[in-house]
């Protein structure tokens, strides 16, 4: 019976002893090999932004500038160029199909969940109304600030000329243009 208990013994000495030995070699480890935190993603895809964390973000305005001045002077060909990253997960197209967007033509005037059947997310119900030049502006400068629970991943466009383009040329995508502010 003697034996029985030395035996129990070694056997619960070896796996602390195991226990202990990993436990070390962790730490060591992570003394040794810390990870570096980046400033930029090492790899960039164009026309995409990354989702700024707290050390990369900049202090961000209250709100965007007012899109009225800069539309005057926007082009909606470069808007349909700039749409492009747009083009990921949405069209503007009469008639296009959803994707993991919903289909933008005819969006500017028109209510915050202009197509039926399409799976909005509840934040853009919250915010209601209709998307007016102000309501894109704000949304496509950061969607996730602009309707908090939203569906869209996409980080927001920082330029004002980008938006205006992008905005004019959503315009243009209706068979009724709403006037100009």
């Amino acid at each position: 019976m003697a034996s029985s208990s030395l035996e129990w013994n070694k056997i619960a000495g070896a796996v602390l002893i195991g226990i202990l030995a990993i436990k070390v070699i962790d730490i060591a480890g992570s003394k040794i090999y810390a990870p570096k935190h980046l400033e930029k993603p090492v790899v960039e895809i164009e026309g995409v932004e990354a989702t700024p964390t707290e050390s990369t973000q900049p202090a961000q305005q209250a709100e965007p500038e007012p899109i009225g001045p800069l539309l005057a002077a926007a082009d909606p060909e470069a808007g349909k160029k700039a749409f492009s990253k747009c083009a990921v997960c949405h069209t503007a197209d009469k008639g296009g199909a959803n994707k993991v967007g919903p289909n933008l033509y005819g969006v500017v005037g028109n209510k915050k969940q202009h197509l039926e059947g399409f799976a909005y997310s509840g934040a853009l119900a919250k915010v209601g109304g209709t998307w007016t030049y102000d309501d894109l502006n704000k949304f496509i400068t950061a969607p996730s600030k602009y309707a908090p629970g939203t569906k869209m991943t996409f980080a927001g466009d920082r330029d004002a000329k980008d938006r205006a383009n992008i905005i004019a040329y959503l315009r243009t995508q209706s068979d009724n243009p709403q006037p100009l502010p």
